[in-house]
């Protein structure tokens, strides 16, 4: 059986750790599971106004609908998660019984200073409460993104982190066979 899943970072920058991560996750997959990586940077704030959906915003909600489970790298903005992350997920939630994310497993990793992004993932986990997502209890992974552990170009080079990711995305496998059992 092969399972697709889907990426997404909060954080828009090129360069950026947290797009660094979803990279290392892609390369660490285990066997029989693929993943893309959404693009939000063209995604524009929700707007219950807008008669249609925009192209970018139609662009992803078929890449959710055609996942089985998600990976969301959540960088931390002033203790919180990046709005970009917050309002893919607005989007997604409008969705006629909330379809699209209802019982999907997810995986939360970051990178960011200090504690890396741990009050953003946790602010996270209540957003994902909410929309009935089935976030991934262990193994967490904060990376702190100033410790040396990534380039400049953002990817991850830490042997340790590295195989935290790998866990990670074994365990979101093995959950996501689990939660369809």
């Amino acid at each position: 059986m092969s399972l697709q899943f889907l990426g997404m970072a909060g954080s828009l920058r090129t360069k950026s750790t947290n797009r660094g991560l979803l990279r290392a996750a892609q390369a660490h997959l285990p066997e029989g599971v693929t993943m893309d990586v959404a693009e939000l940077l063209d995604v524009p704030f929700y707007n219950a106004d807008l008669s249609e959906k925009p192209a970018a915003v139609t662009r992803v909600l078929t890449q959710l609908a055609a996942a089985d489970a998600l990976v969301l790298a959540c960088p931390e903005y002033n203790y919180s998660l990046a709005p970009a992350l917050k309002n893919m997920l607005d989007w997604a939630s409008r969705e006629p019984d909330n379809a699209l994310l209802a019982g999907k497993p997810v995986a939360i990793l970051g990178a960011g200073g200090g504690m890396g992004t741990s009050r953003a993932q946790y602010h996270l986990r209540q957003v994902c409460v909410y929309l009935d997502l089935h976030p991934l209890n262990k193994p967490e992974v904060f990376a702190n993104a100033f410790a040396g552990g990534f380039n400049d170009s953002g990817d991850l080079h830490d042997e340790r982190l590295l195989a935290l990711v790998a866990a990670q995305m074994q365990a979101l496998k093995d959950w996501t066979l689990r939660l369809r059992a």
